[in-house]
């Protein structure tokens, strides 16, 4: 942006927790153009704090607002998606607060839709604009440190908790993506480990280990459960150490020349005192809206694009893939002794076979020429019917229903009470080809919970079906399912909200708020595209009183027509 250019116009969706430093940065820039909330009280406070700024509730009035050539997105991290997409598909620039979304497939969508109309996609790492970092990536690059090691990152707090994601995806991108600028490469190998404490479905701390082809090392601690705020990166180099240290008020970054000598085969280390380096007084935040107005302004390649945030978000799926399996297999299995199970742990008919090292969990039943492959998980209570196949490293959760003549390949994790309809089709590899080997790269497809997949439909990998969704029979889904999603067709569509019980919801009263005919329970849009249950936590069991249907699905249906 040339000092004689007007200013870029960006409209805000989502006046927040960070939305509203977002709105605050913009506005100092000369660049704040509207804001868009949900929330009635929010637009009347801005409307206040900014009088002449346009306050509106309906993202559409930004997307057909042609005086408005950019938008930025600073909703849950579930909802950016589905913003980003209207907004590049109304012609609009972008700048999305991370993670770019919850999926890379979804993520190399939003990616390819940008390229094809030529259109800014930018995501908020922030640290990106932090001059601490951009002087670390420059020593490193420039050899001040010598060969990198280990890196580790701490990002702890007891801040805002999340219930719509977990610590991992709230926390983490920032130093993933710090990590992988870095070093420059991407991990060859993942592993994670996860808490949960204050709810039994959500990480609030987690640990991530990333092995890099170079042979470094580095680790990703993460927590929202921790009594002081603490934000530290460590570079561990042949020649010198770097600490980052973003909580400190002066000497941000420091150098620590400490050296190891080697005295009768023994390491002994030289400590040296440390040294500060010098770096800019500026805002990372302000450095940052500034840098997308500029690449607005002159049509020029982010920093941080969507191709970077696609990075981060492919490492964050492994992350999140590998803390997956680790709690299943835990569930499945306290010690060596369960794995054993003792007789009437579980049923196995006589034509199915089970092989060794799987982990079945009490009171499931296998029924006639199923095979349940060594190294996969299957939970407590479930139900295999006839002919159904569970490969090596499936994880499964409690109270799964799978009906005869399914197979579960490899690269699929199920959490509870999911319900997998006669036939239904999941696969592993987008492109399959028999002459091309692509074990190393299964997709994942994550099915959350409570979820029904109907019969005879095809569920194309790399994709996550949400809480509580409902795939229609002979439906081919393609992309990601939100939370109480009915979908149908080729490709599948959403045609409407359902609810736990599996009814269509009633259409919203003036409050917004729409009702399952079955167990009254009632039902919310917290933001546009994501609806919540007002009544019942969906993590939690239903009450005995609403656990049982009492009404077929056509009493309502027929009632409605």
């Amino acid at each position: 942006m040339t000092e004689n250019s007007a200013p870029v116009r960006v409209a805000v969706m989502g006046a927040g927790y960070w939305g509203k430093n977002i709105i605050r940065s913009m506005n100092s820039l000369g660049s704040l153009a509207a804001i868009c909330d949900s929330e009635e009280d929010r637009r009347k406070a801005f409307a206040e704090q900014y009088p002449e700024c346009r306050i509106v509730s309906a993202y559409s009035d930004i997307l057909e607002d042609k005086d408005i050539p950019a938008v930025a997105v600073a909703t849950p991290a579930e909802s950016h998606s589905d913003f980003v997409r209207k907004a590049l598909l109304a012609g609009k620039d972008v700048f999305v607060e991370k993670p770019l979304c919850l999926s890379p497939e979804t993520g190399r969508e939003l990616v390819a839709l940008a390229e094809s109309r030529g259109l800014i996609l930018m995501v908020g790492h922030l640290l990106w604009y932090h001059p601490a970092v951009l002087k670390l990536k420059a020593m490193i690059d420039e050899g001040a440190l010598g060969r990198i090691q280990y890196v580790y990152s701490n990002r702890l707090n007891l801040g805002k908790i999340r219930r719509e994601e977990n610590i991992l995806w709230s926390f983490a991108p920032h130093d993933i993506s710090v990590i992988l600028g870095l070093l420059g490469e991407i991990p060859d190998h993942v592993s994670a480990h996860g808490g949960n404490y204050l709810h039994s479905h959500i990480a609030d701390v987690t640990v991530s280990v990333l092995s890099f082809p170079s042979g470094v090392k580095a680790h990703v601690f993460v927590s929202w459960l921790h009594p002081f705020k603490e934000q530290k990166l460590v570079v561990v180099g042949e020649k010198k150490m770097a600490v980052f240290d973003d909580v400190e008020k002066e000497n941000k970054l420091m150098l620590y020349p400490h050296s190891i000598d080697w005295k009768n085969k023994m390491p002994i280390a030289n400590k040296a005192e440390a040294q500060a380096v010098e770096i800019e007084n500026v805002e990372p935040l302000r450095e940052e809206c500034a840098h997308f107005l500029d690449c607005v302004a002159k049509r020029v390649t982010p920093r941080t694009d969507g191709k970077e945030g696609l990075r981060v978000l492919t490492v964050l799926e492994r992350c999140q893939r590998a803390m997956d399996l680790e709690t299943a297999q835990e569930a499945g299995s306290q010690d060596e002794e369960e794995d054993k199970h003792v007789p009437g742990d579980f049923f196995v008919h006589e034509s199915a076979c089970v092989d060794d090292g799987a982990r079945i969990g009490k009171g499931t039943k296998i029924w006639h020429y199923s095979h349940v492959q060594a190294g996969s998980t299957v939970g407590a209570n479930c139900s295999l019917g006839q002919n159904v196949n569970i490969a090596n490293d499936v994880v499964m959760g409690n109270n799964v229903k799978i009906q005869n003549n399914v197979s579960l390949y490899k690269g699929t994790v199920i959490e509870d009470d999911v319900f997998l309809g006669p036939s239904c089709v999941l696969t592993n590899v987008s492109n399959p080809r028999s002459q091309v080997s692509r074990r190393s790269v299964y997709e994942k497809t994550l099915i959350r919970r409570g979820a029904t997949i109907g019969a005879n439909s095809t569920i194309v990998c790399g994709v996550e079906i949400g809480r509580y969704a409902f795939v229609a029979a002979g439906a081919v889904v393609t992309k990601d399912i939100a939370d109480y999603a009915l979908v149908r067709g080729n490709p599948a569509r959403a045609v409407g909200w359902i609810s736990r019980h599996g009814h269509p919801l009633s259409e919203p009263d003036e409050e917004g708020i729409m009702v399952c005919p079955e167990s009254k329970l009632r039902y919310k849009e917290s933001e546009p595209g994501v609806l919540r249950c007002l009544d019942v936590d969906e993590e939690d069991v239903l009450p005995e009183k609403l656990a049982v249907g009492k009404h077929p699905y056509r009493s309502f249906k027929e009632a409605q027509q």
